[in-house]
């Protein structure tokens, strides 16, 4: 499962230094948090765990009008073979974010 962390968390690192997990420390005016919440479809063999799906969202806060790190965060999910869709795009009134959403989903393969 740490390899399935890493995975997610080195492609955003790609993209800005200002990536969380669960929740931001201090908040800049552009920051990724992600986070995994649950698994998917599970492979066993001989009673053993062989490959495990982990699932999760991924979400980027900006007040940055057209900010091209949105189109990047995309790039460094392709590029990182993680599996993803955007979920939701809003706007937040109380903070001034624009705020993406998406969720994604690794296999960690080998022996659990």
């Amino acid at each position: 499962m740490i390899a399935a962390f890493d995975t997610i968390r080195q492609a955003l690192l790609t993209v800005t230094k200002d990536v969380y997990h669960y929740k931001a420390l201090n908040q800049p005016d552009q920051y990724i948090i992600w986070m995994e919440d649950g698994g998917g479809v599970d492979t066993w063999a001989d009673d053993v765990c062989t490959y495990q799906t982990i699932t999760g969202t991924i979400d980027y806060f900006t007040r940055v009008e057209d900010d091209p790190n949105v189109e990047r965060i995309q790039h460094a999910l392709n590029n990182g073979n993680i599996v993803w869709r955007l979920n939701s795009v809003q706007y937040e009134k109380d903070t001034k974010y624009k705020h993406y959403e998406w969720e994604w989903e690794v296999t960690d393969s080998g022996e659990i």
